[in-house]
């Protein structure tokens, strides 16, 4: 498979997506305060990111609101108060996903919301909702990406009819997600090649989401866009759910094109993370993790396992093995 771009070259199709709000949400319910959220926006605007994710656009008649900080249901009016008419470069995206969302009521035309990119999620078993999600958002008028989760769990038979049946419906990007942390490198790039030969018959991007149980999220990052992938996943300080994902820092501190800057990231990082901590949200790489990782498992049983502060790692690994 042919290598584009090198690693002194700029490749002008590569979009970065912070997806701290969103993936590091999962860790605290969602509960950023204001000027936390805030400080990111304009972290990412200095840093030169393309696009930052506020969060799903999850139904509140399928989840409790007084469970979860705002960002987990990121109404237009709770991103317009912090992004105002948004008069910069970065580009505004939420999530929702399918059988989570109320799409059709909550979900308004381009032309009356801040956002700019809606990021359908789902499982293998929901394409058909997916595809009905993307046809409606894109004549809303939005950007839209899919992203069909835990493929490592898949035949390729499967993720290729997917594949087809999403870019019909004319999608902007399509996602390689390694939701549990599972995949290496030399897997990314035969998966990216796999990926390659339907989406670009279709004239579909390619992205990535790659979570860090093994220790390999910016690995598998920069593996795909090695391979062709243009957009590219990461969080501020590596904060997502269970080990977290690929570091922006990391990201920004590889990427060549001027640009991006990571001083605005490292600044973000000194001043922010560390109350979020303080507050008691944890995430990162820890033994569970990497147990969940490489038996290709949801890291549920791990979270649990770190939550409780539980080091039987052999133990663990060996409820692990009589769940497969």
């Amino acid at each position: 498979m042919a290598q584009k771009g090198s690693l002194l070259s700029v490749r002008e199709d590569v979009r970065v997506l912070d997806a701290t709000l969103r993936d590091g949400g999962l860790v605290n319910s969602f509960n950023f305060s204001d000027e936390f959220v805030k400080e990111l926006y304009e972290a990412n605007v200095k840093a030169g990111v393309d696009y930052m994710e506020f969060g799903y656009r999850a139904s509140k008649e399928l989840f409790d609101e007084s469970k979860f900080g705002k960002w987990k249901f990121a109404t237009d009016e709770d991103i317009r108060a912090i992004v105002g008419d948004n008069d910069t470069d970065l580009k505004i995206s939420i999530m929702a996903d399918v059988g989570r969302c109320d799409f059709r009521n909550d979900i308004k035309d381009r032309s009356e919301s801040p956002v700019d990119l809606i990021r359908v999620a789902c499982y293998i078993h929901q394409i058909p909702g997916a595809i009905e999600m993307i046809k409606y958002c894109k004549e809303k008028g939005y950007e839209v990406s899919c992203n069909i989760m835990a493929i490592s769990k898949l035949q390729e038979s499967d993720i290729a009819q997917a594949l087809e049946m999403v870019c019909q419906a004319g999608p902007d990007c399509i996602y390689i997600v390694d939701s549990y942390g599972s995949l290496y490198p030399e897997q990314i790039s035969r998966i990216t090649e796999f990926y390659q030969n339907v989406t670009d018959k279709y004239g579909v991007a390619l992205g990535i989401h790659a979570h860090n149980n093994q220790q390999l999220a910016f690995a598998n990052t920069i593996e795909a866009l090695k391979h062709g992938v243009s957009y590219l996943d990461a969080t501020m300080s590596s904060m997502g759910r269970g080990a977290g994902n690929c570091a922006m820092e990391l990201l920004l501190g590889f990427l060549k094109n001027p640009k991006y800057s990571f001083i605005p990231v490292l600044k973000f990082i000194e001043t922010q993370i560390p109350k979020v901590k303080a507050e008691g949200s944890v995430w990162g790489y820890d033994v569970p993790y990497l147990l969940t990782g490489i038996m290709n498992q949801h890291p549920s049983a791990a979270i649990e396992c770190v939550a409780n502060k539980n080091t039987n790692y052999r133990e663990f690994y060996e409820g692990l093995l009589d769940k497969d």
